[in-house]
């Protein structure tokens, strides 16, 4: 019969091998899931809208994306998340859906977690907080993460627009509903009576990214200065030389950062919390402070 060698029979070098194989799996579990999932990167990005009134000059808005609080985004770190908001004394605040995760198969987790999100979430520091809906918002109840949020005094834009004001300025504010799971209809989002106004741009809240595509044959698109999207993750576990593992449907061509499409520049923000699994690598979360200028 014969015994296997405990850890501190074994020869020393075949010991710091297996000691040193310990620590590598270790720090491949804990980096991601722990170190670059809670690393918030504030991305600064200059929007320069044509026709934007001259007061409006140098407004400064956050835009925050795909929070799936509980799954698996924590608490506590969307309180981080929402105090590094507050330090950026934003003009106003884009919320671009996802706030929760349609994954566990139980919806009463799901809209707990809606609710929870938006009271921390009413803790943001703007007298502008808006909000537009993702696919796995639509997917576990539509009107209950909205009704979440609206009690917490943020309004949510479902192909819907509002004026936002700043400075004697004005933009106009659409949201669309999710391509995927909802319905987008642009022309209740960005009806004729706000496209090509005087010193009015329009900015466009629209969760999936690709949609763009689809949108840009739309005549409503020619009067839209920017489009503000999430969905993507960036990618949320990216390999070296190899780029995103996955990517979702309708987030596979703008993946994240800044994108010119012809006279309209569309936004990817890398979001804040992860799907699937909790890791990120090489994509950590992001907060853009996105600082209007005039053309």
């Amino acid at each position: 019969m014969t015994l296997s060698a405990s850890p501190s029979q074994l020869p020393i070098g075949r010991r710091r091998f297996l000691q040193a194989s310990l620590c590598g799996a270790a720090g491949a579990v804990l980096y991601p899931g722990e170190i670059e999932r809670h690393w918030i990167d504030v991305t600064h990005h200059d929007s320069v809208l044509p026709g934007l009134a001259p007061g409006m000059n140098g407004m400064r808005i956050v835009q925050l994306s795909d929070i799936h609080l509980d799954e698996y985004t924590e608490p506590y770190f969307l309180r981080q998340v929402v105090d590094r908001v507050n330090r950026l004394k934003p003009d106003a605040v884009f919320l671009t859906g996802d706030f929760v995760s349609d994954i566990l198969g139980n919806r009463n987790f799901a809209l707990g977690a809606a609710r929870q999100c938006a009271q921390i979430l009413s803790g943001i520091q703007s007298k502008s907080v808006y909000a537009i809906l993702g696919n796995h918002d639509v997917a576990v109840d539509a009107k209950a993460v909205t009704a979440a949020l609206e009690s917490n005094g943020i309004p949510v834009l479902r192909n819907s627009y509002l004026p936002v004001d700043f400075a004697g300025g004005r933009i106009w504010l659409a949201g669309l509903d999710d391509v995927i799971e909802g319905h987008p209809e642009p022309d209740l989002a960005i009806p004729a009576s706000i496209r090509n106004r005087p010193n009015e741009p329009v900015v466009l809240m629209s969760h999936c990214p690709d949609y763009a595509d689809v949108f840009l044959a739309h005549p409503a698109a020619k009067s839209v200065a920017l489009m503000l999207s999430g969905h993507t993750h960036g990618g949320q576990v990216r390999m070296p030389f190899l780029g995103a593992l996955e990517l979702p449907v309708w987030g596979r061509k703008y993946v994240e950062g800044a994108f010119r499409l012809g006279s309209m520049q569309l936004y990817v923000n890398r979001g804040i919390g992860t799907i699937g699994v909790p890791f990120r690598m090489n994509c950590p979360p992001e907060i853009t402070l996105h600082t209007l200028r005039s053309a």
